[in-house]
């Protein structure tokens, strides 16, 4: 049976800018005095919001990276992916046989909606999502609790069980697994944390043109 509801997160999923990202922020990062790389960034944080990564860092690490970071951060995003942000490889693909099988597809990130916005339509495929887009920042709790995969089912008229999550993080699988969802681990990028998304629960699968087949479209 395939699902009612997919339901994908953004980046590392349908774009390519994790690593643009987690570079920048790993500088920000090691300039407030917690020496960091974009890898070990990227493992620390992927999939987080940008509220949890402060949270985080100033609990755990005693790094203050300032009250108003978040917004300047995202203030920052246009230059930071004015060199040019691509889409992930075949995710078109994915995305066409989806729609043409009837299936409603949203979009599920720790990003604020305006991040989204950027990112895929600097790629392209805002057409797909553009009134379907749900941020963290409308829940109480980002990943890895289940609030924005919750919020997303019922914003889209579709019970848990019948919604299968497309997620790149073990955050973002641990918050779709407690939402009562399916989540297919997408592991494409040789830096994705591979093992962690199967430990987290997911089915994993590193090619788009697989994913078709995974939702019992094919």
């Amino acid at each position: 049976m395939h699902p009612k509801l997919v339901i994908f997160d953004c980046d590392g999923v349908l774009v390519d800018t994790e690593s643009i990202a987690n570079a920048r922020l790993a500088e920000l990062i090691t300039e407030a005095g917690l020496p960091m790389t974009m890898t070990e960034c990227r493992k620390r944080f992927v999939g987080l919001s940008m509220r949890t990564v402060c949270e985080r860092l100033l609990c755990e690490d005693g790094i203050d990276l300032g009250g108003d970071f978040v917004d300047r951060w995202n203030e920052n995003l246009p230059e930071l992916f004015d060199s040019g942000v691509q889409a992930v490889a075949d995710v078109e693909i994915a995305i066409d046989t989806i729609r043409n099988a009837g299936i409603p597809m949203c979009v599920a990130s720790s990003g604020r909606v305006e991040k989204m916005r950027l990112t895929l339509g600097l790629t392209g495929l805002l057409p797909h999502f553009e009134n379907v887009l749900f941020s963290a920042s409308m829940v109480e709790r980002g990943k890895p609790f289940p609030d924005l995969f919750l919020h997303a089912a019922s914003e889209m008229g579709h019970k848990p069980v019948d919604c299968v999550v497309i997620e790149d993080s073990p955050a973002g699988v641990q918050a779709g697994i407690r939402a009562g969802m399916k989540v297919f681990g997408y592991a494409g990028d040789p830096l994705t944390d591979a093992e962690g998304l199967g430990t987290s629960g997911a089915v994993i699968f590193d090619d788009m043109r697989q994913l078709p087949e995974l939702l019992g479209l094919r």
